[in-house]
């Protein structure tokens, strides 16, 4: 993508339907820890560990607003079943869960998302502005940050470092 907001951006689509897409990039961490997110929103973490988890860039669509893609799902205000493994939250009741237990374990904070409306996440596929893999949870929960573009062009058989930017069509 030229697009400075997905040039080598690792995006999970959490919903695609007729009215369009939600997805999340899931490798542009930001100058932001998941405690400092939190004593922001005024939930004071009460367990350690949060220092050294990023808080991402989700995309450019209400950089304001967090998104917490998470597994195991559990029961908060505002959340998508994405998949029978992950969910999508919005609501701040699960950062309260967070600070005060540290569950859900697997998550993913990011700030904003990537959007397109009906019809523009086809049309970008379909002139080769992205590859696209089945998810992988490992990916976005247990890999590296640095690791996981990687991981997921592998999945197509593809070495990244064979990879040209500049699309076209055979």
């Amino acid at each position: 993508m030229v697009d400075d907001n997905f040039s080598r951006s690792l995006v999970y689509v959490a919903e695609h339907n007729d009215e369009g897409a939600l997805g999340i990039i899931i490798n542009r961490p930001l100058d932001l820890s998941v405690k400092e997110l939190l004593e922001r929103v005024e939930i004071p973490p009460q367990i350690s560990g949060f220092d050294a988890s990023p808080v991402f860039f989700g995309g450019p669509v209400q950089t304001d607003r967090g998104f917490v893609l998470h597994r195991p799902h559990g029961e908060w205000q505002s959340s998508l079943q994405v998949t029978s493994e992950i969910a999508l939250t919005s609501s701040k009741d699960i950062l309260q869960n967070l600070a005060e237990k540290g569950e859900p374990k697997d998550v993913l904070i990011s700030l904003g998302y990537a959007g397109w409306g009906a019809g523009q996440l086809e049309d970008e596929l379909a002139q080769n502005g992205w590859l696209t893999v089945g998810a992988d949870p490992r990916i976005i929960f247990e890999l590296e940050v640095g690791e996981r573009l990687d991981a997921a062009v592998r999945l197509l058989g593809i070495d990244f470092v064979n990879l040209s930017d500049v699309a076209g069509h055979a």
